[in-house]
């Protein structure tokens, strides 16, 4: 009986995709939450589908703090969002772990998961129970990652430029100038590789600077920081032993009021030589242990002058970022204090480096777990500065996967519309759910070419039956461009192997527990203690969201 109530129609138009068949509107008691899954995910889908593709719109976000950022990254918008619905958190978590771990993807693993959550509520609808359709969406997921190999057409030569892989990789970031900035990434990446062909993505830096021009970006030996040497040490060019100071350079500032209480004009000056003395004193300790110190606070005058004599490089640095990231490479603690570190950071050369009006400081190294190299951006705006750095993050995230696995698929969409060809070709020939819920997966794959075609402006059922046909004649290299349907071998438009299999996999992972999902609590918040001695039980009980 199942079999004959889910057998799917076999008559169909071969240039019409294959859709999901016709369910109830009925919906079962029991499924009621999976509704209130699928609009947490359909509000994050909203926000996030017109940032998607190399023609996706901007968000401006206001910050908690009041700053008002200009992005179009998926990651840095699901970031900036309070959300309350657990399923709409589960479903960050799955984005930004796809970022994190490939450098990009947060969007697509919520606009599939969306899709596939939408397509679910219809097969759920239509009667089939929830672990028949758990199980069939595992089934389904396997076979997708069974097949996407079968789509890697082109791959990364060892001894070839990687220019071409990544600029369509940063393209996303829609750069006016990607060819520029795609060549110096290459070229990092590819003067750090090591000599068994691997790649360590710390071994390529990324410093912004503001100013000038984007083609004005440039490579630095080393690891290059902004910020400027404050006296008259400006080098170190052998032996640095580097101190972080994550404090001001100068007298210490007590948290509490403190007052002086002086009796005299004699009293006075022996406290001012006993300060001066005691400044003095912290700064021949820290010079003893360190010939450079970091400094993300202000700069005392006065202090500069003792660091002056004793030999000691001052730098200062304004990005409390920047210190963490230092602290990390140079395996040395922030000191919040001006004392001496217990094991300074140490490398070969530390220089001041002039780029037009702007300053930054270069630390050298030879140890192989360092950077190597750094790509200076140049921008006159924050935004076209942020865009840059993303992209040039996710061209070395790009180049790192490439080394693992050299594999590329065709972008543009047209992996996601060969994937639903063939899910719907295996999914007309079977029988049961398994059948149906193949045309559903399939279906959820092609909303993310829609997206492309309608971020693009472009009359979006036009498009898809023309990328439709083009497929069903067998040409699986058929995307969508700016101005329409394209070749993606001849545009030079790909995906890496390695991010779009582990995005798949996030969204299997993160749809297959929210179909599990059957209800939403939320626990009371607990007594105070003199309460829990004697608990009532009403009050350890939990209400639905």
């Amino acid at each position: 009986m199942c079999a004959a109530r889910w057998a799917p129609e076999r008559a169909m138009d071969h240039r019409a995709p294959p859709t999901a068949p016709e369910l109830p509107e009925r919906l079962p008691a029991e499924e009621k939450h999976l509704l209130s899954s699928l609009a947490a995910a359909h509000t994050l889908a909203r926000i996030l589908r017109p940032c998607y593709g190399p023609q996706g719109r901007q968000k401006l976000l206001v910050t908690a703090k009041g700053d008002t950022v200009l992005t179009g990254q998926a990651a840095a918008i699901l970031r900036a969002l309070e959300l309350e619905h657990p399923a709409a958190r589960l479903l960050r978590e799955a984005a930004q772990g796809q970022a994190e771990q490939s450098g990009d993807g947060a969007a697509f693993v919520v606009l599939l998961a969306h899709a596939l959550l939408a397509q679910a509520e219809r097969l759920l609808r239509a009667g089939l129970p929830r672990a028949q359709l758990r199980e069939a969406y595992a089934a389904v997921a396997a076979e997708t990652l069974a097949l996407l190999p079968s789509l890697a057409v082109r791959a990364l030569g060892p001894l070839e430029d990687p220019v071409w892989a990544l600029r369509s990789v940063m393209n996303t970031h829609a750069l006016w100038h990607t060819d520029h900035l795609a060549g110096l990434v290459a070229h990092a990446c590819w003067a750090t590789r090591e000599l068994d062909g691997g790649f360590r993505p710390e071994r390529v830096g990324v410093c912004a600077l503001p100013g000038a021009r984007q083609e004005d970006s440039c490579l630095l030996p080393g690891l290059a920081l902004p910020g400027k040497p404050c006296g008259q040490v400006t080098m170190v060019l052998s032996g640095a032993r580097v101190a972080l100071l994550a404090c001001d350079f100068g007298p210490a500032r007590p948290l509490a009021p403190a007052t002086a209480r002086l009796s005299s004009p004699d009293d006075l000056i022996r406290f001012r030589k006993g300060s001066e003395n005691l400044i003095e004193k912290q700064v021949a300790q820290l010079a003893a242990a360190a010939n450079v110190a970091v400094v993300s606070g202000d700069i005392d005058e006065k202090t500069l002058t003792h660091a002056d004599k004793y030999g000691l490089m001052v730098i200062q640095v304004a990005s409390r970022r920047e210190m963490v990231y230092l602290s990390e490479v140079l395996r040395t603690p922030l000191t919040p204090y001006l004392v001496p570190p217990l094991e300074p950071g140490k490398c070969q050369r530390v220089y001041g480096q002039e780029l037009g009006e702007a300053l930054a400081v270069v630390f050298e190294w030879e140890s192989p777990g360092t950077p190597a190299l750094t790509l200076v951006l140049r921008g006159a705006t924050a935004h076209g500065l942020r865009g840059a750095e993303q992209a040039a993050y996710s061209g070395i995230d790009a180049y790192f996967q490439l080394c693992q696995d050299p594999r590329l698929l065709p972008g543009a969409g047209a992996t996601e519309m060969a994937l639903a060809k063939m899910l719907s070709e295996k999914g007309t020939k079977l029988e049961g759910p398994n059948g149906p819920t193949f045309l559903a997966f399939a279906q959820a794959l092609q909303s993310l070419p829609e997206t492309l075609a309608e971020n693009a402006g472009l009359a979006v059922p036009d498009v898809m039956a023309e990328m439709n046909g083009a497929h069903q004649a067998g040409n699986f290299l058929i995307g969508v461009g700016v101005e329409g349907i394209i070749n993606v071998a001849q545009e030079e438009v790909w995906d890496t192997l390695i991010a779009k299999a582990q995005g798949l996999r996030a969204v299997a992972d993160v749809v297959q527990q929210l179909l599990m999902v059957d209800d939403v609590v939320l626990a009371k918040k607990s007594p105070a203690y003199p309460q829990e001695l004697n608990p009532e039980p009403k009050k350890r009980s939990a209400r639905p969201l």
